[in-house]
């Protein structure tokens, strides 16, 4: 007598979307990231929390490899991606919006979000995509044909996302999106960043200063100390552990 397979058996974990494994960076003979472990599913927001100097920002440059990672894999639905171009990244969906926005600031914020598509040949979708944007960020219509350099803070971030949105992103690391912000704005950002990841099962890998912020927009998150993963877990976890709330909520 044969025996069958189960039918319940359990299923094969998800595949990384994005995943680090044993990354190390440097400035020179500075060691700035030492041995980054990182694991990113599909549709998941995931934050990186840690103080200044921690790494955060380094972290995402190298994933983007405008700083060169040193030893260790970095790996993009399944392909190593050490080494390639960062202008080669966009077109394969992983898309940063870097700390400080980054906007062109002569031209208009429709010509802005246009150069978030630059590499796209579907012009019909191009054109839905905006007003997909224009419909997340309606200051941003009403400030068409404004230069970017001459909005706001606020308005100047939302078009810093709204471009790396043309891009139509699997994967959008986002690079401290509260920076000098009011907390309206703040807030307003952030639900349109939830948003993003409902609406376009959009996949986030958010570093964010604020803390509590951060950790109550993912699902998970990742602290870093020096350069080096000291802690992975459930953002609510996280949120409620007395050392985490210590270092980083202010208590």
């Amino acid at each position: 007598m044969t025996t069958s397979t189960s039918a319940t058996a359990s299923a094969a974990p998800p595949t990384p979307i994005l995943e680090l494994r044993g990354v190390c960076a440097s400035y020179g003979r500075i060691e700035a990231l030492r041995n980054l472990t990182l694991a990113l599913y599909p549709g998941e927001i995931v934050s990186i929390i840690g103080a200044n100097g921690a790494g955060k920002s380094t972290t995402l440059m190298t994933i983007c490899n405008i700083v060169k990672a040193t030893a260790g894999d970095i790996f993009y639905q399944g392909q190593r991606i050490n080494g390639l171009s960062p202008d080669l990244l966009p077109p394969m969906g992983l898309c940063q919006v870097p700390e400080g926005r980054r906007i062109f600031p002569r031209l208009t914020v429709r010509e802005n979000l246009e150069m978030g598509a630059f590499f796209r040949k579907d012009q019909d979708k191009i054109v839905f995509d905006m007003e997909e944007v224009f419909g997340l960020f309606p200051r941003l219509r009403e400030r068409a044909g404004q230069a970017g350099g001459t909005l706001s803070g606020g308005e100047q971030q939302m078009l810093a996302i709204g471009r790396a949105i043309m891009s139509r992103p699997k994967v959008l690391l986002l690079d401290e999106p509260s920076l000098g912000l009011a907390p309206l704005v703040v807030a307003q950002i952030f639900e349109i960043i939830k948003e993003i990841n409902r609406k376009d099962e959009t996949t986030i890998l958010l570093v964010e200063q604020n803390a509590n912020l951060a950790l109550r927009t993912a699902s998970r998150g990742y602290v870093l100390e020096t350069g080096q993963m000291v802690l992975e877990d459930e953002a609510g976890a996280l949120l409620a552990n007395p050392d985490i709330r210590k270092a980083y909520l202010g208590e």
